[in-house]
């Protein structure tokens, strides 16, 4: 199951396949099938060309995108979409049958672009690449099935909705976990209290990245704050506890200017920092360094600035948070995604 460029040309049972618009339950030659019917930009070269390589989603419509049986690994996903709707389209992903989905997130947070805007993103797990191409590498394994939908929760229709899973039919490994993500918001941030990242973690596995969207409502620094993560049989106090916000994606004294690296990043996407309505973008990918966890994870991070006399001042800003993890099934269903009108980016 494990590839990578040390082991690529090892021979393997492993079985390549992919699902597109093209393509769209991935079946053993089923590419490239649909009929122009004489329209359309290959009205006059017919079927194999180029007849159908995006879909349409209606406003409120829920799509499958792939429903498949096991067991195999996901691989690859690619996406393109219009950027007003990046926190608009829900990507869910189910494992093996399970009721709740284990990936519930906003597409466009799921790929590191929030705030409804294109980023390039140079890590590891995640590129984002010119204009709007959006990759995820993080390996995905299920033995039984896998389930994957999105769905518009826009009042308007979306256009050019393009897509690609690339995947392998092989056997999974018994010590294969499941991969997790979910996203959610706090706008603004209750004072003194701080942001939950994530609650409710329930189960054997290991933490493996973190994507934050970060809005300042206060001038100056805001990012004095310390992630704390609390492990298995922790009260009070966390077992990890950071030094700074910064420091924890990877920057120090304020981050001075954005980057993108392949475990860590920082990016400005309106104004400057420091200054009210500022507007962040920050990952860190826990991909040499993953947390494990036994039985149970909470990750909190809190949102510190400076008040003029020396003393820290909470701030109340508007912060999201994807968060990535592996863990044993069944785990404990996420809350149901926020309504829109909390979602949205004005």
């Amino acid at each position: 199951m494990d590839i990578g460029l040390a082991n690529i040309f090892r021979a393997r049972s492993a079985v390549s396949r992919s699902i597109s618009a093209e393509n769209p339950d991935g079946a053993v030659g089923g590419g490239a099938k649909a009929d122009p019917n004489g329209q359309g930009a290959a009205r006059e070269l017919g079927v194999g060309w180029k007849v159908r390589p995006c879909i349409s989603l209606k406003a409120g419509e829920t799509v499958t995108l792939m429903d498949h049986d096991g067991p195999g690994v996901i691989r690859h996903m690619w996406y393109t979409f219009r950027e007003s709707f990046y926190r608009d389209v829900i990507i869910r992903i189910y494992w093996d049958g399970q009721d709740a989905p284990s990936v519930q997130c906003p597409l466009g947070d799921l790929m590191c672009n929030g705030w409804n805007a294109r980023q390039d993103i140079l890590a590891l797990p995640i590129n984002v690449n010119p204009s709007g191409g959006m990759n995820i590498f993080f390996p995905m394994p299920f033995r039984t099935h896998v389930k994957i939908t999105v769905q518009n929760d826009s009042p308007n229709d979306l256009g050019g909705f393009f897509y690609t899973i690339n995947f392998t039919e092989e056997p999974v490994a018994a010590d294969a976990l499941y991969f997790h993500a979910s996203w959610r918001r706090s706008n603004p941030l209750a004072y003194a209290t701080e942001f939950l990242m994530v609650d409710g973690i329930e189960g054997q596995g290991q933490y493996v990245g973190t994507f934050m969207t970060w809005q300042q409502n206060n001038k100056g620094w805001w990012g004095e704050g310390e992630i704390k993560m609390f492990l298995d049989d922790d009260g009070e106090h966390p077992t990890i506890c950071g030094t700074g916000t910064e420091d924890y994606f990877g920057g120090a004294w304020g981050f001075g200017r954005s980057y993108t690296a392949p475990y860590m990043g920082f990016q400005q996407v309106y104004k400057a920092s420091g200054e009210v309505g500022a507007r962040m973008t920050l990952y860190r990918f826990h991909i040499q360094d993953p947390v494990f966890f036994r039985t149970k994870l909470k990750v909190t991070m809190q949102a510190l600035g400076w008040r003029a006399e020396g003393r820290f001042l909470p701030l109340q800003d508007d912060i999201s948070a994807v968060v990535y993890w592996y863990q044993t099934l069944p785990h404990v269903p996420f809350a149901p995604m926020p309504p829109r009108n909390l979602r949205e980016v004005i």
